[in-house]
């Protein structure tokens, strides 16, 4: 009663009108900011695409989306940096506008566009975090900002989370700080900014062309075209953005101002003044007596120049490819609770990250199999999550058509069937019992231990049909491990469960996956992992290395960065050729892999094979696992895309 009792409110069913067979919306305490959406499925036995490289035909996935995931999230009213070189709120931003994130190239990290895939809210508990320089963020405790000491949240663990680094006052963020106000189009500043392009030497095209235009219409008659005896601060806001539009150039980080007549260099000397733009004025010896006006300071203070004025030539206003080292002053001198939930904002873009009000800000990653579903592929996979509640039901009547020729059926090749809902739910003990029914030989591969409720039932028909256990288990450091897989059960439980399958009588093999280059495939760290799989009674070992297919490659690139950043240039080499290591590490690593397999009894050599490992064709595990040999890895979603 506690779970059927939390029904979502009709808001909720309305924004997902269009998920077909939609039951009802429900939301329990138990999991906290967690909409499950229970439907009615048509089918749950699903054919994978000839296309793709698997030992398997077909699937199950009984949930879309994952309960585990984290939420990030900050203020409505931060200002996010537009490609444009303009701001807006994060609450206006719309999916398809093109904003700035950031992309190591090379060892820099630089600005480069993107564009916004997913945008959502939430009702989260805010705090405030304060910088040296003035610059304040409100965000929720789960938001990651990028600092000198690689990403961190805003709060530390909450109760019964994985443990995560946070900020302290010893960090600093990485950015330009705060972003200066954009101007108002007052009758000042229209009337200063015709008198400032006015001033050019030659005629206005593109986007200043068309402000002219509508300043001029605007203003609806005859202006003033004497510079103000004591010119407002918006007149001299609009005259500088004239005048750079007519004069002005961007260029190698360097922001000029061409000037002839003294009159009108000494006007733009007085408004950089007025706003404490550092200048110098240059003489290139021209015969006509052209002056040069160059704005000194780095790119923050280019950025406070374009968003103080507001030119409207946006091309004078990229930023691409620069670096975003700046001697900014945004030192953390604290992190307060506001003791309020209040509405948030997140987005998900093409980079993973995005520009808050001068620092780096860290979003959520595109899920894209739930925007199959018409949810967004960020905060929905989070939050969202679709149950089809029905599954044993439909696949018992698509176990009956005599066109079901009982092939091999795989289940956690997507989505995990043991998350937390399952606890809830339990769909698994029936799917299981209609598979094993039909006489279907199956597979699971999880990384959650609610698997552990099932073993008893996995014993009976493992008597009838061939039943296949995996379990993955990439590293043992808890430290690593709750940074690339947070929400995930520690390796040592998942450890207990292979321990448990084995005293069932079940064969459970175990994939060490992602083996992760310089960081976990240490003879003494594979070495180590490989003797607690064995002492746990594995039937067998699966090894992976890490791949990087696009999303995943740009999130563990800037985490190496920040973390490992002497391994970079060896993830370049390794990695060069696209989203797999080169055919060289393979070999290296079958070769230190496979005498350790052998000593542990893990190798189909040693008795992996007879100690019950199903083969690749009939388990369906991944291909290409070493040290088996040495061919491409398989293409699937499996469990090396922990690292999303």
């Amino acid at each position: 009663m506690r779970w059927d009792g939390q029904r979502a409110d009709g808001n909720a069913e309305q924004a997902l009108l269009g998920l077909s067979g939609l039951i009802r919306s429900v939301r329990s305490p138990d999991f906290s900011g967690v909409t499950f959406h229970e439907v009615h499925a048509r089918s749950v036995l699903n054919k994978v695409p000839d296309a793709s490289r698997v030992p398997f035909r077909w699937t199950i996935n009984p949930y879309r989306g994952c309960s585990h995931a984290c939420t990030y999230c900050l203020a409505g009213e931060t200002q996010i940096l537009l490609a444009n070189g303009r701001t807006k709120p994060l609450a206006e931003l719309e999916v398809g506008e093109e904003i700035y994130g950031t992309r190591l190239e090379g060892d820099y990290r630089r600005y480069v566009p993107t564009r916004v895939l997913a945008h959502w809210s939430t009702i989260k508990p805010a705090y405030r975090i304060n910088l040296e320089d003035g610059t304040s963020l409100v965000a929720s405790g789960d938001h990651r900002f990028l600092t000198n000491r690689g990403w961190k949240h805003v709060t530390g663990a909450q109760q019964g989370a994985a443990r995560r680094p946070y900020l302290t006052t010893g960090n600093k963020l990485m950015g330009v700080g705060r972003f200066a106000a954009q101007p108002e189009l007052s009758r000042a500043y229209r009337e200063g900014y015709l008198e400032g392009i006015g001033a050019g030497r030659g005629p206005a095209d593109g986007e200043a062309l068309d402000r002219i235009r509508s300043f001029s219409q605007w203003h609806g008659g005859a202006r003033d075209t004497a510079v103000p005896m004591v010119p407002e601060e918006d007149w001299h806001k609009g005259f500088l953005a004239g005048i750079f539009d007519a004069e002005g150039s961007h260029s190698r980080g360097i922001v000029r101002i061409s000037v002839l007549a003294p009159d009108v260099l000494d006007t733009v000397r007085l408004a950089l003044k007025r706003f404490d733009f550092a200048h110098v004025v240059e003489d290139p010896g021209r015969v006509s007596g052209l002056r040069v006006l160059r704005l000194s300071g780095g790119l923050a203070e280019r950025l406070r120049f374009f968003h103080t004025t507001d030119p409207a030539d946006t091309r004078k206003r990229t930023i691409d490819g620069m670096a975003i080292k700046s001697g900014a002053r945004l030192g953390v001198v604290s992190v307060e609770p506001l003791g309020v939930e209040r509405p948030l904002f997140d987005i998900t873009t093409g980079t993973g990250d995005f520009i808050a009000d001068g620092v780096v800000s860290h979003n959520c990653f595109a899920r894209n199999t739930h925007t199959y579903l018409d949810l967004d592929a960020g905060r929905d996979f989070d939050t969202q999550v679709v149950v089809k509640v029905n599954a044993p039901e439909v696949l018992a009547a698509q176990l009956r058509r005599p066109s079901w020729k009982r092939e091999h059926v795989a289940m956690g090749t997507n989505t995990d069937p043991y998350q937390r809902a399952e606890g809830k739910y339990e769909l698994m003990p029936r799917i299981i019992t209609e598979l094993a029914g039909s006489g279907t030989p199956f597979s699971i591969l999880t990384k959650g231990t609610v698997l552990a409720r099932d073993l008893p039932l996995l014993r009976t028909v493992g008597r009838d049909v061939s039943v296949g256990l995996g379990v993955s288990i990439a590293l043992l450091d808890r430290d690593l491990q709750s940074t690339l897989e947070p929400g995930t059960p520690s390796p040592r439980a998942r450890l207990a469960l292979v321990r448990k399958a084995r005293e069932a009588g079940l064969p459970c093999g175990v994939f060490l996956a992602p083996v992760l280059p310089g960081l976990t495939d240490s003879t003494e760290a594979l070495e180590s992992l490989l003797a607690e799989v064995a002492d746990a009674g594995a039937t067998g070992v699966t090894v992976i290395p890490l791949h990087l297919r696009p999303g995943a490659r740009e999130w563990f690139a800037r985490w190496l960065a920040e973390h490992h950043p002497d391994l970079v240039p060896r993830y370049r080499q390794l990695y060069a050729r696209g989203s797999y290591v080169n055919a060289a590490y393979r070999r290296w690593l079958s070769a230190r892999v496979t005498p350790l397999l052998r000593r542990y009894g893990l190798d189909p050599r040693s008795g992996g094979e007879e100690r019950g490992v199903p083969g690749d064709e009939e388990a369906g595990w991944p291909e290409g696992s070493m040290p088996r040999g040495e061919s491409e890895p398989t293409r699937t979603k499996g469990d090396q895309m922990t690292l999303l």
